[in-house]
């Protein structure tokens, strides 16, 4: 997890460097030879459809930032003047297809919509007790899953909008864009929950049990908003990490898609503003 993390970026960076692109065939090539050894070694062998789904992941995500990265995409969805709607849409569809590529592979492997949490799940299911965060027995997810909503968006709020620190006219300028920010923010608490949490769970907390499964998720999902997140660093890693943490036990203890999806998207449509602010800003600037 760690090897084809965005550790060895961080790393990279931290050093001065710049992200060497043969970096992604390695990380592609180590989990290639991982899922050869799950199905070699009998002592492994029970992580081979985490290895297959990674493996999955892995390479739609990389070959969707090749997509983006080449003068054709620049050209027509990147370029100076670029509407909101069109320059977050086209990267959007992108994250469709490798959401749909993982369920895919999902169902070839479980051949039940059930087994990776691709239902509603009960929505008022019991939520293990939290001490930590007074959390007793007896709650339940359709109470505690508002609140953990709220506060995420919340602590997204704190440090991104009053970062930006917006005018009032701003604001008002930003307001036609918030239909895309709501679609925007829907799709991609959709996939990342689909291709993040899924995928991930579905495959290992049977085999290595649900403490350890969330704390790799956890790991992951948050490396991967240290370099690129909103906000970026040791908070967004902090932040984003314990929300992969509710998002995760949400999913495991409801058995089901609809609560990590609803707690993912209110936060993500302050970031999606915070987006929108940044645009109407530049392009008010220009």
């Amino acid at each position: 997890m760690l090897v084809v993390s965005d550790l060895p970026d961080m790393i990279i960076t931290w050093l001065g460097g710049s992200i060497p692109t043969w970096i992604f065939w390695t990380k592609a090539g180590f989990l290639a030879v991982f899922l050869g050894l799950t199905l070699l070694i009998r002592a492994i062998r029970p992580l081979w459809q985490y290895a297959v789904i990674f493996l999955t992941l892995f390479l739609a995500l990389g070959l969707t930032n090749l997509v983006r990265s080449t003068a054709w995409f620049q050209g027509h969805f990147n370029y100076k003047g670029v509407s909101f709607f069109t320059g977050y849409t086209a990267i959007y569809v992108l994250d469709i297809l490798v959401a749909l590529t993982v369920l895919a592979v999902l169902w070839l492997m479980k051949r039940d919509r059930k087994a990776f949490f691709l239902v509603k799940g009960r929505t008022d299911a019991s939520i293990e007790p939290v001490p930590w965060l007074g959390i007793k027995a007896g709650g339940s997810w359709s109470v505690f899953g508002w609140i953990f909503a709220g506060v995420a968006a919340l602590g997204v709020a704190i440090p991104t909008i009053l970062g930006i620190a917006p005018s009032g006219e701003t604001i008002l300028r930003a307001m036609p864009l918030l239909p895309t920010v709501l679609l925007l923010a829907a799709v991609n608490a959709f996939t990342e929950e689909a291709y993040y949490r899924c995928s991930l769970l579905s495959t290992l907390h049977e085999t290595i049990g649900k403490t350890h499964t969330l704390l790799l998720t956890v790991v992951f999902f948050g490396l991967g908003h240290w370099l690129y997140g909103s906000p970026p660093g040791l908070l967004g890693f902090l932040m984003v990490g314990f929300l992969a943490w509710l998002l995760g036990k949400s999913m495991l203890e409801t058995r089901g898609f609809l609560w990590p999806w609803i707690i993912h998207f209110i936060p993500d449509v302050v970031v999606f503003f915070s987006y929108a602010l940044l645009f109407v800003g530049s392009s008010h600037a220009r």
